[in-house]
């Protein structure tokens, strides 16, 4: 109900806001109970991304034998060379990248003397070469 103070015969300019009130709360009601039905999930079976397969490495080339005898004569895979020839081989494995550089597996005789053991070794550290082993069992 509306009270008027004064007396005035004329219209009430007061807007009666309990019908506005009622709506407003019917309507969020309406919505609470609406808004979760609207996000329901569909499963859906999606194709998966298949990774190509891993790329094998490349097989490991194949080891070098380096025989050093007790007399200084070197023999690379049983085929005698000079110091010098030994040198331009392992120069030509050495620019290969460290991946691709076969091993060098240096084998000795028991009675070799181990400076020319050592030339060996650092002939080949100095061309580049990283894989170097040592085969026992020499003759």
């Amino acid at each position: 109900m509306a009270f008027s103070s004064g007396g005035g015969s004329g219209p009430m300019a007061d807007i009666n806001v309990t019908p506005l009130v009622d709506v407003m709360l019917v309507l969020l009601i309406i919505f609470m109970i609406t808004a979760p039905m609207l996000s329901h999930k569909i499963k859906i079976d999606l194709p998966q991304p298949v990774p190509p397969p891993p790329v094998p490495p490349p097989p490991p080339p194949e080891p070098i034998h380096l025989s050093v005898r007790a007399t200084g004569q070197l023999f690379w895979n049983d085929e005698p060379l000079t110091e010098e020839a030994l040198r331009a081989q392992l120069s030509v494995i050495g620019v290969k990248p460290q991946d691709q550089q076969p091993e060098i597996d240096i084998s000795a005789e028991k009675t070799t003397k181990y400076q020319l053991v050592a030339t060996v070794m650092a002939d080949a550290k100095n061309a580049g070469i990283i894989k170097i082993g040592f085969v026992s069992g020499g003759q």
